[in-house]
């Protein structure tokens, strides 16, 4: 009777459509939000995981993402047919807690006008960290699950879910936010209604008193703010010419079928002398 040949190591399941990352060679994450991201995983991680990881990611080894306040959640094709389940935990922050938090980011007027356009200021980090609450999370706020049986910190399937998670808060990078309880919505409703932070923040730049003109005539082109909160405010870096554009809800109006902010953005970048054309 002729033995059993011994079994090598099982192929991995051919699938289509899963999540490929975009990136095929090199570090994953390309904006500054995303890079720490990464930054952070390949500091506290164990790198021969994190490569195997990479090589899953890039060959769409992950088939679908989800992510909620404090969970992601993922299945990962490994070579078995049953695809495994990945869940990555952080710290939700509670609405008291984000309310402190827009509560500072709406009282810095450029901070806010830059989420309001759908930017990420890189100061963000520093405002989360002086409440004591973190906007990235380490190896202590970091709870990693995978049905696998593979060991070591984090497995392969972790690790190509941690990339992809990386490469989609370079789309959208209130994922970042949402993660943490906050979504873009409600953040930028916030950030609207908060206008200059509340009575007990510090005042924006933009939040002057409003008053008929008829009733101005006299002071009408005297500064709206004091000079002392001017030069409060002088040695901010890099104020985009269109900040009030970004400040300012956007009209319903279109011209040609285009947003009026779409037409008005490029004419303050050419009165700023920022305009390369």
């Amino acid at each position: 009777m002729r033995g059993r040949k011994p079994s090598g190591p099982a192929r991995p399941v051919r699938i289509e459509g899963g999540l490929r990352a975009r990136n095929r060679r090199g570090s994953i994450g390309e904006q500054w939000w995303s890079r720490r991201f990464v930054d952070i995983l390949e500091r506290i991680c164990d790198s021969g995981r994190l490569s195997r990881g990479r090589t899953y990611a890039r060959s769409g080894k992950v088939l679908d993402l989800e992510l909620a306040p404090g969970l992601v959640t993922a299945r990962v094709q490994g070579s078995r047919r049953t695809p495994y389940r990945v869940g990555i935990g952080i710290t939700a922050y509670l609405a008291d807690e984000w309310r402190r938090l827009t509560g500072a980011l709406a009282a810095q007027a450029l901070y806010r006008a830059k989420l309001l356009a759908g930017e990420m200021p890189p100061e963000i980090e520093d405002v989360f960290d002086e409440h004591g609450l973190p906007l990235f999370p380490d190896q202590r706020d970091l709870e990693l699950e995978c049905t696998c049986p593979d060991w070591g910190f984090p497995c392969k399937h972790l690790s190509a879910v941690l990339y992809v998670l990386a490469e989609a808060f370079d789309d959208d990078p209130f994922l970042v936010l949402a993660w943490r309880g906050m979504d873009r919505e409600a953040l930028l409703r916030s950030l609207r209604e908060a206008g200059g932070g509340g009575p007990a923040a510090r005042p924006g730049l933009f939040d002057v008193a409003d008053a008929p003109f008829a009733e101005r005539l006299a002071d009408f082109y005297q500064p709206g703010v004091s000079p002392a909160r001017l030069r409060e405010h002088a040695q901010l870096p890099d104020t985009p010419p269109d900040l009030l554009l970004r400040i300012l809800d956007a009209p319903p109006v279109k011209a040609r079928h285009i947003p009026i902010l779409d037409l008005l953005r490029p004419a303050y970048r050419r009165l700023a002398g920022d305009d390369d054309t």
